[in-house]
């Protein structure tokens, strides 16, 4: 797995969630980069490197924001 690549599409799909239209495509780019944080994750874990736990809590932290954040659409 090219990590470089995977931390590209993470922060691609993050900054896509930040200017998503509305809440349905903020949703999805969320959790594309939940699912990109969890790869991460894995791969990092894998490999035995210690910084595989923050990708678990950022994973955990798209899932709190795709739960509870609304757009200025929404309000």
């Amino acid at each position: 797995m090219d990590l470089n690549q995977k931390y590209f599409e993470y922060q691609q799909a993050m900054i896509e969630a930040s200017v998503a239209p509305d809440s349905v495509m903020r949703e999805m780019h969320l959790e594309r980069a939940s699912e990109i944080a969890g790869q991460i994750e894995h791969s990092q874990s894998n490999l035995g490197a210690a910084a595989s736990c923050a990708w678990s809590t950022s994973k955990r932290g798209i899932s709190d924001l795709i739960a509870t954040r609304p757009t200025e659409q929404d309000l």
